[in-house]
């Protein structure tokens, strides 16, 4: 955030003193950075993270250098047919430029923006998309990419509509919250020079307050980070201790009478899992790392199952999520319908245990966490503890398993994301915050470049 005060704050000195010298309107001003002039008005150079910063507020952006492209008209008409329709698309219209690298640019703008949808491209005259497989499959993004490239040739605002109406209506997810009503949300065309003096003096006698602000609120978020990762390293050390428990009641030896290599390794893998829980869960700085912890001990867990069946003779266990209950109890062994107070009914995986109480009718013996209104199951605890259940749960299952109970809401909305770092779950639905934690073989679909006409070769994802 300061570097991104102190460039505004270097534009602004710049044009100011363009203005100041008298600077010819359509000429680049003389300076020792990349710049490009736009209408008498020397605009610095763009980047993805100038693109990613335009898509929080809208979806469609243009970069001064490409303004010949899109108008600003069929800009916001865009943008209004995207926003009505409520769906997590992005488009960029961007120069070919050495700030926008053909091999990286897409993922580059996806990692930056953090929302998962379906990024589209314009990139001089080439054309590429991208998506997350939560908003719209690999192949589908393929053919539609091919279809808006054939034929070659078309110009940027027929091309970008002709994408946009065949991808709605086969997209999931909806709008980011943070889109506003009207607007492109990043059309960067000419800046009138007055209202630029104008606020540039401003911000300048504004810059240093501003940059206390942040320093104030950067604060305040860690201190809620501290209090988050105080509150979930009980959790977390409470499981830690259970597993070691674990180990010590399967009391086995690796000497010991019958014992051979599989289960030797069994054993070492358990071992292993047992002490990078308690190494990670040692060097977590935030509540994002304690993912990594869980699943470290669901790992765990399921070493030692397998290697107690070895040792009793029993047919070898399936790899199955934990007991959703209580990922304490190992791994599940079966699935069964459970309702959650005031929500629907969904399947979930359990234990031998809890599926027995539940086929007799009984209440399953539920994880509790400390709440601000005493222990409560974690599903009804704060969104602290979505990365504790998202170790356990991950892989795209959480969502389907706490979906209409409490934490389910909380790591859904937009704002767990700015305050948890957003690891909440995997596979965040279209429009949701997911920062830059995607699968790369999950965001793709659109291959090379092209576009006739200048197209090029800058390859897929």
């Amino acid at each position: 955030m300061r570097t991104r005060l102190l460039s505004a704050l270097s534009g602004l000195l710049l044009a100011l003193s363009a203005a100041a010298l008298g600077t010819a309107p359509g000429a680049q001003a003389a300076t020792g950075t990349d710049s490009v002039a736009t209408s008498g008005v020397t605009m610095q150079v763009t980047s993805p993270e100038t693109v990613a910063d335009a898509f929080q507020d809208g979806p469609v952006y243009v970069d001064p250098r490409a303004a010949a492209q899109l108008s600003r008209q069929d800009a916001d008409a865009l943008a209004k047919k995207i926003k009505d329709a409520d769906k997590p698309l992005f488009v960029a219209v961007l120069p070919v430029a050495p700030d926008y690298p053909a091999a990286t640019v897409l993922p580059a703008i996806r990692t930056d923006t953090g929302i998962t949808g379906l990024y589209a491209i314009r990139l001089g005259d080439g054309f590429n998309a991208g998506a997350d497989r939560a908003v719209l499959s690999n192949q589908a993004v393929q053919n539609l990419v091919t279809a808006v490239k054939t034929p070659p040739g078309a110009d940027a605002a027929t091309q970008l509509n002709n994408f946009v109406d065949q991808a709605l209506p086969q997209m999931r997810g909806s709008a980011p919250a943070s889109w506003g009503s009207t607007g492109s949300g990043g059309y960067d065309s000419a800046v009138n020079t007055g209202a630029l003096i104008t606020f540039g003096a401003l911000l300048a006698a504004g810059g240093a307050g501003a940059y206390t602000v942040v320093r104030r609120r950067k604060r305040q978020k860690a201190a809620e980070e501290r209090a988050a990762l105080d509150r979930l390293r009980v959790v977390v050390d409470e499981d830690i201790t259970a597993f070691g428990e674990e180990l010590d009641r399967l009391d086995f030896h690796p000497s010991e009478k019958g014992a051979d290599d599989a289960m030797r390794a069994d054993y070492e893998r358990a071992l292993d899992a047992y002490d990078q829980a308690k190494s990670r869960m040692g060097a977590a700085a935030h509540p994002s790392d304690v993912r990594t912890v869980t699943r470290a001990l669901d790992d765990g867990r399921f070493s030692l199952a397998v290697l107690d069946a070895r040792r009793t003779g029993r047919t070898l266990p399936e790899r199955r999520p934990p007991c959703f209950f209580d990922p304490r109890h190992g791994p599940s062994t079966a699935d069964r319908v459970w309702t959650p107070s005031g929500g629907a009914s969904r399947e979930v995986p359990v234990c031998a245990a809890d599926a027995a109480r539940l086929d007799d009718g009984e209440t399953p013996l539920a994880r509790t966490v400390e709440t601000e209104t005493g222990r409560r199951p974690y599903w009804e605890a704060g969104p602290a503890y979505g990365p504790w259940a998202g170790g356990y749960f991950g892989g795209g299952l959480l969502p389907g398993l706490l979906v209409g109970t409490m934490l389910g809401s909380m790591l859904s909305s937009p704002a767990y994301a700015a305050e948890y770092g957003g690891d909440g779950f995997e596979g965040a639905a279209g429009g949701d915050f997911s920062g830059a934690d995607f699968n790369a073989s999950d965001f793709g679909g659109g291959g090379d470049w092209g576009g006739g006409g200048g197209g090029f070769d800058g390859g897929g994802f």
